[in-house]
């Protein structure tokens, strides 16, 4: 089944996923139609977020993304009007301007994947696009 997933920076080596913040957890939303989610896009764009783009993924790759980075994932239905909060954390994980190597900190605590196993991750979503 394909979905589709809100990013920014889509297909640069600052690539970022969106995501929600729900208590400690990231949620990460796939959308079961295109629409649905380029509407959410351009809410987040007048949010002042940077502009969004919207591609396509498998469930699985998806579903196996969140599990190796520790976020959760979101079915939105089709004809779903999903609403971003109102307000945006104070401080995002991931900085539109930074280079690569930047991209991420350092992993910390027991559940952080290495960097080798996070290559791995963005390499099979990139393999996607």
């Amino acid at each position: 089944m394909r979905i589709f997933i809100v990013l920014f920076n889509a297909r640069s080596e600052n690539e970022g996923i969106h995501t929600l913040k729900a208590g400690d957890r990231n949620v990460v939303l796939m959308f079961e139609n295109e629409e649905d989610a380029a509407r959410y896009g351009l809410m987040l764009e007048a949010q002042d977020l940077p502009s969004p783009s919207v591609e396509a993924f498998e469930v699985e790759e998806i579903e196996e993304f969140c599990a190796g980075a520790g976020y959760e994932y979101k079915l939105v239905p089709e004809g779903t009007l999903a609403i971003p909060p109102e307000q945006n954390v104070d401080k995002i994980d991931w900085d539109p301007d930074a280079k690569p190597a930047d991209e991420f900190p350092a992993p910390s605590g027991p559940k952080d994947l290495s960097d080798s196993e996070l290559d791995q991750i963005r390499q099979r979503l990139e393999g996607l696009l």
